[in-house]
């Protein structure tokens, strides 16, 4: 973490370097996905994908409904504490 002797824009640079980070993470992630094939049938409860959602998302392996308690249920990993403040860091 930037602080004490460091350039002024070290700490904006660190950002930076997280943000593209993520952004690779992601590129990476979808590249994987696009190399499959869409699912006819979602691999949770067996039911029809709709053609529509299979052309708008390459390599879908849920229908609609899955896919929403998926994204309802998913939490982000806690993140890096850029203000460095050790009472925060205390848990």
């Amino acid at each position: 973490m930037a602080g004490g002797w460091a350039r002024d824009d070290a700490v904006n640079e660190q950002i930076e370097v997280s943000t593209q980070e993520a952004i690779e993470r992601m590129r990476l992630r979808n590249a994987q996905r696009v190399a499959q094939e869409s699912a006819f049938i979602c691999e949770e409860c067996d039911e029809p994908i709709p053609e529509a959602r299979r052309q708008a998302i390459p390599g879908v392996r849920l229908c609609v409904d899955c896919q929403s308690g998926r994204d309802k249920a998913w939490r982000p990993a806690a993140g890096i504490n850029r203000r460095g403040s050790k009472d925060s860091q205390l848990k």
